[in-house]
């Protein structure tokens, strides 16, 4: 039996190149999401909650178009679309819930900046490790 060339790219790509590009994503979306709560902490005045509300929908907009196309090679799909909010609602929870626990605690043995900073790093942190699980074996699952 002979097989026909396509130019069709895979539609699934293995674990760790999944993950390295997560990761990746991750990172530029962590950029939108920290400098825009920079920008509406520090620029805007803006409460630093409601910042970090609106900046975690900023990054993880920006973490859906990208992970979409690049990390799951995934075609648009209404569906997945909607399991990917309800999972960056789960996200969102956990993230801001994390980052309004912390960063009091930490005002008390760091400087503002550097409280907002730690604090956005282990609030992220368990966001994405949740995040990742949930697109890569439930919503982007391989067929």
């Amino acid at each position: 039996m002979t097989t026909v060339p396509t130019t069709e790219q895979p539609t699934h790509t293995g674990l760790f190149t999944q993950l390295f590009r997560f990761t990746v994503t991750g990172g530029i979306s962590a950029v939108v999401d920290f400098g825009s709560l920079l920008i509406m902490t520090h620029l805007l005045g803006l409460p630093d909650n409601l910042a970090k509300a609106i900046s975690f929908v900023l990054g993880t907009s920006t973490a859906y178009a990208i992970n979409r196309r690049w990390t799951f090679r995934a075609e648009p799909s209404t569906k997945r679309l909607i399991l990917v909010w309800v999972s960056y609602l789960l996200t969102f929870a956990l993230q801001v819930g994390l980052y309004a626990l912390t960063r009091p605690w930490l005002m008390d043995h760091f400087d503002y900046p550097t409280a907002q900073f730690i604090a956005f790093v282990i609030a992220q942190g368990a966001a994405t490790i949740c995040n990742f699980a949930i697109q890569r074996w439930v919503i982007f699952k391989a067929h």
